[in-house]
């Protein structure tokens, strides 16, 4: 049988944010004809994966692939994920589930990211923020970082990362040192997947630091999200072809 795509989110008590993956997962089976699509959840939002993995195993399933929706490789993606996996595989004999990369800094997210930056209004002094969650893990962070450098150098005004939590700058931070590097209107940049408490937090921050800031809507309502998914998808698939050759 053809292995189940699981797309796996961090979950959220907003409900919007469960609507966004859903969403998000509808446009992957359009896209992947023949692939049985699922979208999971860590924790907060149901079906949690581990439910959906066990209902696979039931159903006949021995493979499947599980796409986490994660921007960073952090600690869900690290150590989460990998112990929920592990424990249905420990319940399930013969059943192989592989994880794919994480959707990360994909230039395809880059580039809607860039996009959804298009309707901002054009004014001078424009300074731009990279918001996105934060991790205790400082690799994770980097990649934000490495965003924002390789954006200012694009866009040609000053570029600063802000994380909604775990990490510094938080919003006001990156606010005040754009305004010391002559920046007087914020454009902030989601690299969020999905609407919920985080991104709000970033918005009203925003709102604080400059009423008339410019808040970027999330990605996943993109076709282009869709696509990544479903490539990393098909480069686990390839390993698990290689694995069993």
């Amino acid at each position: 049988m053809t292995p189940p795509l699981v797309a796996v989110a961090h979950g959220s008590r907003d409900p919007r944010s469960a609507a966004t993956v859903r969403a998000l997962v509808d446009v992957v089976r359009d896209r992947a004809p023949g692939v049985p699509v699922h979208e999971s959840f860590l924790d907060l939002s149901a079906p949690l994966v581990t439910d959906v993995l066990r209902s696979l195993y039931a159903d006949g399933h021995r493979t499947a692939v599980v796409v986490p929706l994660l921007l960073g490789s952090a600690f869900h993606a690290r150590v989460d994920l990998p112990a929920l996996i592990d424990s249905v595989v420990t319940e399930c004999p013969g059943f192989t589930v592989r994880t794919s990369d994480v959707l990360g800094a994909d230039p395809a997210l880059e580039a809607v990211a860039l996009d959804r930056l298009a309707a901002a209004p054009r004014r001078g002094g424009m300074g731009v923020i990279v918001s996105a969650v934060g991790s205790s893990n400082a690799s994770a962070n980097a990649v934000v970082a490495s965003l924002a450098s390789r954006w200012e150098e694009r866009l040609g005004v000053p570029v600063s990362e802000a994380f909604a939590s775990a990490a510094q700058p938080d919003i006001p931070a990156a606010a005040a040192a754009l305004r010391t590097r002559g920046a007087r209107h914020l454009v902030v940049a989601s690299w969020f997947l999905a609407p919920g408490l985080l991104p709000d937090r970033i918005a009203k921050l925003a709102r604080e630091a400059d009423p008339e800031a410019f808040i970027a809507e999330p990605l996943a309502d993109d076709p282009r999200v869709a696509d990544v998914v479903v490539s990393r998808y098909a480069s686990a698939v390839s390993g698990l072809l290689r694995q069993y050759a």
